[in-house]
């Protein structure tokens, strides 16, 4: 185990107290809806006919089963998005309520306008939830850092040799050449550095890190030190390859984003979602380790291989698997 493994520990957090306690608010809400449809189509300002009885109890047993997936399952993400899906649909429903009615029923509407109200709160926290969850692999225990950051992993294979791809990273200031959010890093000392890194609405964004943990071509542990207006970590492992022909990179990042856990899920939503930054950073930093730049297509990525191979490997020496793109982006999670 790291030091920076050590030092966040796990438990419980924030996230899985929220998704059981919408576990459990699922299935009472469920029960009512097919023990009373009707009083529940009226508190919620609908009409009271069989359409809506039967539509109600079909919600209620998909409230049910949400909820019991969420409490009972060890991975209650994928409830928590269906619930989230479940919302989308109920927010439309009532929308479509409200706007059917006219001037004359303004009690109704105003019980529809709460109704949609109290659900778009409930798809937040639903979302809020499933999106935390997710980023933590989805499990309900164990999967969260006592100082509750958020933490992303990810792993590629890149065709050089452990001490080679330890060193290249251990230079932090290398570090921009291939991740996309960060500026620069300078070296202050030994175990310090600056890190300035691409901030919301275009800031810049500036901390100092400390490296806790140094195995020479096997692992580096670094966070940002105490008090810094940024909160992040990581752990970076190299492991030979099976074949003895390359380096496993496994990648364990935790970070506090700015907004917190919401604005990760506006993040997501946007396409920044930060496990997909990591993957695109560790396929461009396979690019740079393999042919020494970042390329763009298979016929560039296979000229500047041939352009930066080794002396001592002719053309006919490549490894098959250096020419396929598809292994050149081969990343597993």
């Amino acid at each position: 185990m790291s030091a920076l493994e050590e030092h966040l520990g796990s438990r419980e957090g924030p996230a899985q107290e929220l998704s059981r306690a919408l576990g459990w608010f699922s299935v009472g809400l469920g029960v009512a809806q097919i023990a009373a449809p009707r009083e529940v189509a009226r508190l919620v300002g609908v009409d009271d006919d069989p359409t809506n009885r039967t539509l109600m109890r079909l919600i209620g047993l998909r409230e049910i089963a949400c909820g019991v997936g969420i409490l009972s399952n060890v991975n209650p993400a994928n409830w928590l998005w269906a619930r989230v899906g479940g919302d989308v649909m109920d927010l439309t429903l009532l929308g479509a309520a409200l706007s059917s009615r006219d001037g004359d029923r303004d009690g109704d509407r105003d019980r529809i306008a709460e109704s949609f109200a109290a659900t778009l709160g409930i798809t937040a926290a639903d979302l809020l939830s499933a999106m935390e969850l997710s980023a933590g692999k989805g499990t309900a225990m164990g999967t969260r850092p006592k100082d509750r950051s958020i933490p992303v992993e990810r792993s590629i294979t890149v065709w050089r040799q452990p001490e080679e791809v330890y060193n290249f990273w251990h230079n932090f200031e290398n570090l921009p050449r291939f991740m996309n959010h960060l500026d620069a890093v300078q070296t202050i000392d030994a175990r310090r550095s600056h890190w300035v890194a691409k901030g919301p609405a275009g800031r810049k964004v500036e901390w100092d890190a400390e490296i806790i943990d140094d195995r020479p071509n096997e692992l580096i542990s670094w966070r940002s030190i105490e008090g810094s207006d940024v909160w992040t970590a990581g752990t970076v492992r190299f492991v030979r390859s099976p074949d003895g022909q390359g380096t496993e990179v496994h990648v364990h990042l935790h970070y506090a984003p700015p907004g917190g856990v919401l604005g990760m899920a506006v993040a997501k939503l946007f396409g920044e979602e930060p496990s997909m930054q990591l993957k695109e950073d560790l396929l461009r930093f396979k690019q740079v380790m393999e042919v020494g730049e970042v390329v763009r297509s298979e016929g560039s990525l296979f000229e500047a291989r041939l352009r930066n191979q080794r002396p001592a490997q002719p053309p006919d020496q490549i490894p098959p698997e250096m020419i396929s793109q598809d292994r050149a982006a081969q990343i597993s999670v």
